[in-house]
């Protein structure tokens, strides 16, 4: 079966400097990639690049990134607009911070899906609660109702976890969607994490710094260091045999968050 999602030789810069390097996977249907290694590795902006989101000066200075068989870094602007969150979503690391403080959590589920087609409110508010059922929220109406800031950043992060899937996007790019939670809550984002996938069967591609996170939800793992890839394989290959000194330095430091 072909992949969804394929990076062929991946190069990544800002202006003359290279900051990702040859970097090659395929991400199959219903699989989860776990991106690992220190901050400045270039993990994140593996991510940002599939969707053109790499900011003033980063772009794809050599490779392909390819959905479904279509080359993305070919695709015009308006282009990439129909397959961001409708058929690849994004989880950012702070969605505290990419929430709008003063409109509340329905409103912002309501534009975003009203992007990918026309949707009333009331539909909107049904399709979301029923997902956050589905996600096991206790308290889902409540949390439509409220604004960002009187969320926590684990309930944050969850509701952005769930507004990213209700376009139903085929792949999910999480990015250090853990970062800066208590461990309670990370273990909640965990679980519901690969719940998606046992409901709706998404695939996945974490980035992360934490190996303790990717080894509760990857089935591969690629560890990066200064953009170049140090090893890939199976998880429970990669994470319980390092081929590299860097892999068991970072085991070593892992927290022990295991799956279920």
């Amino acid at each position: 079966m072909a992949p969804l999602l394929e990076y062929e030789s991946v190069e990544i810069s800002f202006g003359r400097r290279a900051v990702v390097r040859d970097v090659r996977f395929a991400l199959g249907a219903g699989e989860i990639l776990g991106i690992v290694g220190e901050s400045g590795s270039g993990k994140s902006s593996l991510l940002r690049a599939a969707l053109g989101l790499l900011g003033p000066g980063g772009a794809v200075s050599g490779g392909r990134i390819r959905f479904r068989g279509q080359d993305l870094t070919a695709l015009s602007e308006r282009e990439l607009q129909k397959i961001r969150g409708a058929q690849i979503g994004m989880i950012f690391q702070d969605a505290g911070a990419s929430l709008c403080p003063i409109r509340t959590i329905g409103a912002q589920i309501c534009e975003s899906l009203a992007a990918h087609g026309k949707i009333s409110r009331p539909a909107a508010r049904e399709k979301a609660l029923a997902l956050f059922e589905k996600l096991r929220f206790p308290d889902g109406a409540r949390i439509w109702d409220s604004y960002p800031f009187a969320l926590s950043g684990g309930q944050c992060q969850r509701a952005a976890i769930a507004a990213a899937m209700l376009p139903s996007p085929a792949v999910l790019l999480c990015d250090e969607p853990t970062s800066a939670l208590d461990v309670l809550v990370q273990k909640q984002v965990v679980e519901e994490l690969l719940r998606l996938r046992e409901l709706f069967g998404t695939a996945m591609i974490l980035v992360t710094h934490d190996i303790g996170v990717a080894r509760a939800m990857a089935d591969t793992v690629l560890v990066l260091k200064d953009g170049r890839i140090v090893e890939m394989g199976p998880a429970v290959q990669v994470l319980n045999a390092p081929r590299t000194d860097y892999t068991r330095r970072l085991l070593d430091a892992a927290p022990k968050l295991r799956r279920a």
